[in-house]
């Protein structure tokens, strides 16, 4: 049997001292969904997410709890796991920075950075952000001190916070030399960044000059040591950024690490922050050019999630301060784990700043999933057991071929849907299914099976009918499943379908005949009870 393709996705490593919020599960869940979508299509998935845990504002962290950097970042870690297992992310890989494989992988990266020449000895002088961990030069300090009105007070470009003067022997990356491949390899590859508008940023901050990266510091000692010069330790960004490559066994010098870097590298898709946008889109480039290692395909640059004013209707950052924090266990509390999932992907434009609301979370919850999902499974079990012993329908074997408007409707549906789920523009694929939903809604009331059963005369009407509402149930609960994993296997082990769950050729589980009549079917609970948090 041939192998399958390898699809390699990634979300980028969290910063271990900040617990997961509403936008690091927003990321995480946008890469799970197309790993999702991606093994229903037949390729070997690797997905991987995991934690950053190295650099300064972690000793320091570590130091103000009394215990060591090490204890502090292990006591962090389930914070991200028991959240990423109850938001049902599917990751093959946790990748984290002080494990012994990517220590190995960030040893073999210097090694081979100072064999291509691409890193000197030097001695930084400059503005620095703890919270950041960034550099930043003089003039992005005085436009900075400029835009606030405190000129004098050097405050971080990003954050605001009250800058730091470094002076400290550093190793150098020669960024500087990679300003004209990086600009060819945008004009070969103007798909490499994600929505395609995001590359103006890119190429923009490209074409204004690079300078040089420090990539090493001496003044804190929590890090992985520069193998060369044990007074150095590697500089956040130049370990983190490996951790991609790392988990594709870069660095490995084993067969096996061989064999497995020849197959995953480079990876397909880095879904990222926009906030990161040139870490990974410049900066990463040039370090795998810098060692002659391919390059990624794509990085998809998602949106910030501001909050709607319920009041006003204006989009606001989210803040503790301003009192519109929302955490995911909130949104979890309100819609389940499916629904959160559901909402996010379906209604927030992954590209672009997505304001959100409690009551539109409600409002798109009660139509997408208790009103038409939810209700569609339940009216269409509840009626085929009824009439057909607990079954499902017995199908003449022509049933497949005969004119249905829901065969209409399925007809190229996976090819619809694919495109959207391939560009990440997972609310078009959601209307996609949404439309044979509400399709099969109406079809329920043109052809009024409730009247048909009451006619011994309409049986194989009433068998045809069922018959294809059964279908559009089956081929939607596939075209969920990446959404609503849990769900859409409640949906087909009620349909006796259970063994469909897991396909690798979601093509051929979208093709109309597909199902198997006569089976047992269960009614079951609710899938999405109605939400009226206004009558509460």
């Amino acid at each position: 049997m041939a192998q399958k393709p390898s699809y390699y996705v990634t979300t980028p490593i969290y910063y271990v001292n900040a617990a997961p919020h509403l936008g690091t599960a927003y990321c995480t869940i946008l890469a799970d969904v197309q790993a999702r979508f991606r093994r229903a299509c037949g390729y070997d998935v690797k997905f991987l997410t995991g934690t950053d845990e190295h650099g300064e504002k972690v000793e320091l962290a570590a130091k103000a709890h009394d215990m060591t950097p090490t204890q502090w970042v292990d006591s962090l870690i389930p914070q991200f796991t028991d959240t990423w297992d109850k938001l049902e992310i599917s990751n093959d890989v946790f990748m984290r920075t002080t494990s012994p494989e990517h220590v190995r992988s960030v040893s073999h990266l210097w090694e081979r950075m100072r064999d291509a020449g691409y890193i000197y000895k030097g001695s930084y002088d400059g503005w620095y952000c703890v919270h950041e961990e960034t550099y930043y030069t003089e003039t992005q300090v005085a436009h900075a001190d400029e835009a606030a009105g405190t000129q004098g007070q050097h405050l971080c470009p990003e954050c605001g916070r009250a800058l730091e003067r470094v002076e400290e022997e550093s190793w150098f990356f020669k960024l500087s030399e990679f300003q004209d491949r990086l600009l060819a390899f945008y004009d070969e590859h103007p798909d490499f960044v994600q929505p395609a508008f995001r590359m103006n940023e890119v190429r923009t901050f490209v074409e204004g000059g690079l300078k040089d990266l420090s990539v090493s510091r001496t003044s804190f000692d929590w890090g992985i040591p520069v193998p060369f010069d044990d007074k150095h330790v590697t500089y956040v960004w130049f370990d983190a950024l490996l951790n991609y490559a790392t988990a594709a066994g870069f660095g490995d010098p084993s067969e096996e690490g061989k064999a497995s870097y020849a197959f995953r590298w480079p990876a397909q898709t880095h879904v990222v922050g926009k906030d990161i946008i040139r870490f990974h889109c410049v900066i990463w480039p040039a370090m795998l050019m810098a060692i002659g290692e391919p390059l990624p395909e794509h990085v998809f640059a998602h949106g910030f999630l501001t909050v709607r004013n319920e009041e006003t209707g204006a989009a606001e950052k989210m803040s503790k301060s301003r009192g519109n924090a929302i955490a995911p266990s909130d949104v979890i509390d309100l819609l389940g784990v499916e629904g959160y999932r559901w909402y996010f992907m379906s209604d927030v434009e992954p590209g672009t700043d997505g304001a959100i609301s409690y009551g539109r979370m409600e409002q798109v919850y009660n139509a997408d999933l208790a009103n038409s999902w939810g209700n569609l499974v339940s009216r269409t079990l509840n009626m085929s057991a009824k009439y057909f012993g607990g079954c499902g329908p017995e199908l003449p074997q022509d049933w497949a071929t005969r004119e249905s408007p829901l065969r209409d409707v399925a007809e190229g549906i996976y090819e619809r849907y694919a495109e959207h789920m391939g560009a990440f523009a997972y609310s078009e694929a959601a209307k996609v299914v949404m439309e044979l939903i509400h399709a099969a809604n109406h079809y329920i009331e043109d052809t009024a099976p409730f009247s048909l059963a009451k006619d011994p005369e309409r049986a194989d009407e009433l068998a045809f009918v069922m018959g294809n509402l059964l279908e559009a149930i089956r081929i939607s609960a596939h075209l969920t499943a990446p959404f609503m994993p849990a769900t859409s296997l409640e949906v087909l082990t009620r349909m006796s379908h259970e063994d469909e769950a897991d396909t690798d050729d979601l093509k051929a589980a979208c093709v109309w005949g597909g199902l198997r009549g006569g089976l047992p079917v269960t009614k079951g609970a609710a899938l999405f009870p109605r939400l009226d948090t206004k009558s509460k």
